[in-house]
């Protein structure tokens, strides 16, 4: 059994800030667990916009505070996202995330991420995995 609490994880290697500058996150379940799936709290920041696609993810998103636009690039719909909504991205959708209030959710992706990743220039995650025995 892991108990864990996302503050202890606050300015360690698993306390994430992107190169972009517009989230950061604290990653409290990791491929390294070998769970199937990794566990973030996610930070946006109101006043930016994320562009991303996680052609190599699922992730399933929970909003539990703030609010923001998201833009499905495939579809051209767009949906308010405030505290209770879920967004699943089941099909690698391109998508963009403007940010209204600082955006709080938490995130589960599969297969699970290492903590090393960042968005690429496409807005990607690359498909990085932990060496066995880890």
């Amino acid at each position: 059994m892991i108990v864990r609490s996302f503050k202890e994880f606050e300015g360690t290697d698993r306390h994430i800030k992107s190169a972009s500058g517009t989230w950061e996150s604290k990653r409290i379940v990791l491929a390294k667990e070998r769970v199937g799936f990794s566990l973030h709290e996610t930070v946006m920041y109101a006043g930016t916009e994320t562009s991303m696609w996680y052609a190599n993810h699922i992730e399933a998103v929970v909003c539990v505070a703030g609010r923001a636009e998201l833009t499905d690039h495939e579809t051209g719909k767009t949906y308010s996202i405030t505290p209770g909504t879920m967004y699943l991205l089941d099909g690698h959708e391109r998508h963009t995330v403007r940010v209204e209030e600082d955006f709080r959710c938490i995130c589960v992706f599969n297969p699970p991420v290492t903590g090393r990743e960042d968005h690429d220039e496409n807005g990607v995650y690359p498909l990085l995995t932990e060496p066995e025995g880890v």
